[in-house]
């Protein structure tokens, strides 16, 4: 993948984490946060995008997942 279609990338998948949390949801971003590569961070290597890239949808994937699995453990009332 080359440098520009992994900035594309890192924008995408930061809207998506903003969108997240606007709609109420909660993101641990600790790992990309200490990265300190932004989506606008164009002079920085296409290494430390790759990697921010990683570290921000995991971010998104393990609070998806932990919607999922609080979801399947709430019980679901019957109808009577």
């Amino acid at each position: 993948m080359k440098k520009q279609e992994l900035i594309h990338l890192h924008g995408l998948l930061a809207e998506v984490s903003n969108h997240y949390t606007q709609e109420g949801g909660n993101l641990t971003m600790d790992d990309y946060e200490t990265l300190g590569v932004r989506p606008t961070s164009i002079h920085k290597s296409k290494t430390d995008h790759k990697a921010a890239v990683f570290a921000l949808a995991r971010c998104i994937t393990d609070a998806f997942a932990e919607v999922e699995t609080a979801e399947t453990e709430t019980p679901v009332p019957q109808a009577d």
